[in-house]
């Protein structure tokens, strides 16, 4: 729900690292190892690199002056963002020089972040790709990605795309735990109900909002596509990250309310 606010990714940071010294010094990679979830924006990601006696100064330096500017873009966004550049024991293995280029350059290339905004809801986040895994070492590379959209031709696209980057770099592309997007319905009489319950069980008017996120209600809207539906709920801070927490009075406000809703739905033939 995040991924409006442009925050670092620690895969895609990283691998613009890895892409500026491979492209002006004789690097060679071993291993990475970034993000956890795929439904989690990784905030770490680390890789191991051998560089040549001769060119040390100059990658240590060429690092540097990257992770500056890094700094200072996310200066606003990530006040307490870390890079830092150790060594290390030198590793048994790496890539070959033509599955090193291919692979940091399909990285560079794949879209993380915001890809379309709604036309239809001021502020709404439609499309969006988080490059959430990547995993190379011991001979395998592997790089998992969570596409999400609330229009479906949408996602596509953008997994698409991402398809397309991977191919050229050689990679097999499987596509899996698709789940429908759930489009914003304004005139919904449900939401009507919700919002009049709400304002007259807590005397306030309720947060109506869209919000970019995977919902059960788009599988259950796939198979039932005349069902009516509202997602509500406590407040939860850090969604889907190691800090993730709900507040406990707010659970306790949503669970009473969530009583009222069920005596006031009205039947249906």
């Amino acid at each position: 729900m995040d991924i409006i606010k442009g925050l670092g990714n620690a895969n895609k940071l990283q691998n613009r690292l890895l892409y500026h010294l491979h492209k002006n010094f004789q690097i060679k990679l071993s291993s990475v190892d970034g993000g956890g979830l795929r439904n989690a924006i990784p905030r770490e990601s680390k890789s191991v690199i051998i560089a040549l006696d001769k060119e040390l100064d100059a990658v240590i330096e060429a690092f540097n002056n990257e992770k500056e500017n890094i700094l200072s873009e996310y200066k606003s966004l990530e006040p307490h963002l870390n890079i830092s550049l150790s060594e290390t024991e030198s590793p048994k293995s790496v890539l070959s020089s033509d599955v090193q280029d291919m692979i940091i350059k399909a990285v560079q290339t794949a879209h993380n972040g915001v890809y379309r905004m709604s036309p239809n809801v001021d502020g709404l986040v439609e499309t969006s790709n988080n490059i959430a895994r990547v995993s190379i070492g011991e001979g395998k590379i592997q790089i998992s990605c969570l596409t999400r959209s609330s229009v479906e031709s949408s996602k596509w696209d953008l997994a698409y795309s991402l398809e397309s980057a991977f191919d050229l770099a050689g990679c097999n592309v499987k596509f899996s735990g698709d789940y429908p997007g759930w489009a914003p319905n304004p005139e919904s009489e449900i939401l009507k109900l919700v919002d009049q319950l709400y304002q007259d069980k807590f005397n306030e008017k309720a947060n109506i909002a869209a919000c970019h996120a995977g919902l059960e209600c788009g599988i259950l809207g796939s198979h039932y596509p005349n069902m009516d539906m509202v997602s509500f709920g406590p407040t939860i801070r850090g969604a889907h990250s190691p800090d993730e927490r709900a507040s406990i009075s707010s659970t306790q406000k949503f669970w009473s309310f969530l009583l009222d809703i069920l005596k006031q739905i009205p039947e249906k033939n």
